[in-house]
């Protein structure tokens, strides 16, 4: 007899992201990728680092838009009104003065540790 395993990591999904309006592109790729693996039936995360934690503040993300026409707050919305959960790097976000209350709907200030969490339980994708 056979047995079959499976792998918690195929299921689960760790979208890293580094960069913010200063790449608009990849940062809203990171948001498009979440939303399509998403669909495919994914856990999906997404872990905002350096720059990226610009993207969680309120109005940052409303007029960022990739060069295929991808625009990250109808992405955002999508993965708000499914309740992806969004995590914005505390440290990151303190040393550039964003508060949690500057924060959209959805999206929460973590630790690393969290990061490191996620990311030990799921397949991880860094932009």
């Amino acid at each position: 007899m056979t047995e079959t395993t499976t792998n918690p990591r195929e299921n689960r999904v760790l979208i890293t992201l580094a960069c913010g309006t200063n790449n608009p592109n990849r940062s809203v790729r990171a948001f498009h990728l979440a939303q399509v693996a998403h669909k495919m039936g994914k856990e999906v995360a997404i872990f905002l680092l350096d720059e990226a934690v610009y993207l969680a503040r309120k109005g940052v993300a409303e007029n960022l838009k990739a060069p295929t026409g991808d625009v990250a707050d109808d992405i955002i919305a999508y993965l708000q009104e499914f309740e992806v959960p969004i995590y914005a790097c505390a440290p990151c976000a303190k040393t550039r003065q964003i508060k949690e209350e500057d924060l959209m709907e959805g999206f929460v200030m973590a630790p690393a540790s969290k990061m490191w969490e996620l990311a030990c339980q799921s397949t991880t994708l860094s932009l």
